[in-house]
């Protein structure tokens, strides 16, 4: 076998060999274009050094100008891949030049099979056989064809537009790339060209030799592929290595991640994640066996929740419940975000999840103690009005029992009269039903109960408050006015806890106007709309807050009542804030002071 046939076979082996690789490459990840049109640069190239040992092999000028014929159509399918790997993997190039360096080599394709023997010849007379690597190959010596012009013009294009591309690639800052493909590229062209031209118009006798050249170019095209998949495989290796990191840091903190990803439907979870939630190491987790686990009464806003993170791309940062197989409830706070495609649809959500169950049960706790709290606080506000509380039930007890003895002597009558009787009844019936009244206001007070949000009418809260404190008021001589908006728009929240705020506040205005005249003894409740909330207000004319006391009142256990337990404030404090709203103090300028506190309006509904 002659060193010609073991080199051109070796070319065509090494470049198939490159383009099985990367064709493999782009069969498993369809958006790897580089390495297809480098597989199309790599096969042309193996057949142009077929068809070109076909040449240098031929016996005829027949066989001669049929392998030159159909070498052209592995130049052009190189040419075309040289291009878009140009435009593809060094991202830049003109786009116009590209298409028009194709069009050219197309027509002279179109050229080469309309006429005879090619586009090349205009006619081949003789074959020459010259001495080549220790072998007897053959030239050919004929009437060149002005229309082989336009095949060389094709290749000045495409030497223009890879200058072009590299020049931009330079500017860019990626000189290794613009010198490796774009330097290789421009070089071995001009000089494959160089080399046919100067053979086919007999300056000297020499075979066509350009699948070497294009080898070269090949060879620089797979070394700059394969620094990317060595980038990428060292770029695998730190993900790897910052993924076990982090799983490391998600383990210690408590952290279980996870990523659902929405073609295949399946949820990836560490094992963190696998143990939080109940699965085992090796289950495959669907995303409806994760649904299958969430608490019934948070299925549906849960599904709501992620449908709107998909859909608007806002983050999923919610709390919710699970149920484990053997019947526990377990809190659960999560952080997710959705991924998007190439394509800009959802491709994947990934999130982490932290159990909070022991947070959860240390906050009803807490809750419960500050119901408990606020209960007490309530019996002791209802202590402080003992008094008051006595008088208002005397009045309609004193008032049942004589009319009770009149009755009774109406009734020792021979002929009593009835209609008396009947008046006397109906005033009875009406003084028990005004005790009652009174003895279930404090037994709603006294008794222990769960929060019960509803939609409230502040105006009407607070008149029910001000009648509660009347009694009180006039036994102390304090006048409380009432200032109310009718536009003012109802708000949502429990109504004993919101009137035990107004009647803290109250009693604390009252207690502030001891030391005052009964003529300069008034208190002042307002509601009025502010924006989106409601406003309320209950100032005094009491001698104010010092400016120290000022900053310290809603403090837990600090009073400046020489027997008040300082929980009364610091507890409406807190009702406040749980409602959504806020609380505050400040000296009026006219003395006295003012508490005021907001609440945000409540959208539909009847109030009560």
């Amino acid at each position: 076998m002659s060193w010609v046939t073991i080199i051109w076979s070796m070319v065509a082996s090494a470049c198939l060999t490159m383009a099985a690789m990367h064709l493999l490459i782009w069969c498993k990840k369809r958006t790897a274009w580089a390495s297809l049109l480098f597989s199309l640069t790599a096969v042309a190239t193996a057949a142009m050094a077929f068809y070109e040992l076909r040449m240098m092999g031929a016996e005829t000028p027949g066989q001669f100008g049929t392998a030159l014929r159909w070498v052209h159509v592995p130049a052009f399918a190189l040419i075309v891949g040289l291009v878009g790997f140009v435009q593809i993997h060094l991202r830049a190039g003109r786009r116009w030049l590209a298409w028009t360096t194709c069009a050219v080599r197309a027509f002279s394709l179109l050229l080469n099979f309309l006429m005879e023997p090619n586009v090349n010849y205009r006619e081949v007379t003789r074959l020459r056989h010259i001495p080549f690597l220790g072998d007897s190959v053959s030239v050919c010596e004929g009437v060149p064809s002005p229309w082989n012009l336009v095949g060389h013009l094709s290749l000045l294009l495409l030497v223009i537009f890879v200058s072009d591309a590299g020049i931009t690639v330079w500017r860019r800052g990626d000189r290794r790339q613009a010198v490796v493909v774009g330097g290789s590229i421009v070089f071995f062209v001009l000089g494959a060209t160089v080399q046919t031209m100067l053979a086919r118009w007999e300056v000297f006798h020499w075979p066509q030799t350009s699948s070497l050249f294009f080898l070269v170019i090949v060879a620089a095209m797979a070394y700059e592929l394969s620094r990317d998949v060595l980038s990428a495989a060292q770029l695998s290796d730190d993900l790897r290595e910052r993924e076990q990191r982090l799983d490391l840091a998600a383990d210690s903190a408590g952290v279980g991640m996870w990523s659902w990803d929405f073609k295949s439907n399946l949820i990836w979870a560490t094992e963190r994640a696998r143990m939080l939630y109940g699965f085992s190491s090796d289950e495959l987790i669907p995303f409806e066996k994760l649904l299958s686990k969430l608490h019934s009464d948070d299925l549906d806003w849960v599904v709501q929740a992620s449908q709107k993170c998909l859909q608007e791309g806002v983050d999923f940062r919610h709390e919710y419940r699970i149920v484990l197989p053997d019947g526990s409830i377990r809190w659960f706070k999560v952080l997710a975000k959705a991924f998007l495609e190439p394509s800009g649809k959802p491709g994947r959500m990934t999130g982490v999840s932290l159990d909070i169950t022991e947070r959860k049960q240390t906050e009803l706790e807490l809750q419960q103690r500050r119901h408990e709290l606020a209960h007490l606080s309530r019996v002791n506000m209802l202590g402080e009005l003992a008094g008051s509380l006595a008088h208002e039930l005397n009045q309609p007890l004193g008032a049942i029992l004589r009319n009770a003895e009149a009755g009774e002597l109406f009734l020792q009558e021979p002929s009593p009269d009835l209609d008396e009787v009947r008046a006397i009844l109906a005033d009875i019936r009406k003084d028990d039903q005004r005790a009652g009244a009174v003895i279930d206001r404090m037994r709603a007070w006294m008794k222990r109960r769960e929060v019960e949000r509803c939609l409230l009418n502040i105006n009407l809260l607070a008149a029910e408050v001000v009648t509660l404190v009347r009694p009180d008021a006039e036994m102390r001589r304090v006048q409380v006015a009432v200032e109310t908006d009718p536009a003012v728009q109802p708000v949502h929240g429990d109504r004993v806890q919101l009137q035990q705020v107004l009647l803290n506040l109250l009693l604390n205005a009252m207690d502030a106007l001891d030391d005052n005249p009964p003529a300069r003894r008034l208190v002042t409740v307002r509601a009025r709309s502010a924006g989106s909330t409601v406003e309320v207000t209950v100032s005094d004319t009491g001698h104010g807050i010092s400016e120290d006391k000022l900053l310290r009142v809603f403090e837990p256990f600090f009073t400046s009542k020489p027997n008040g337990l300082g929980m009364g404030l610091s507890i409406s404090h807190s009702i406040i804030k749980a409602h959504g709203g806020r609380l505050w103090a400040e000296n009026n300028a006219a003395g006295g002071a003012t508490f005021t506190f907001t609440l945000p309006v409540a959208k539909g509904g009847d109030a009560k």
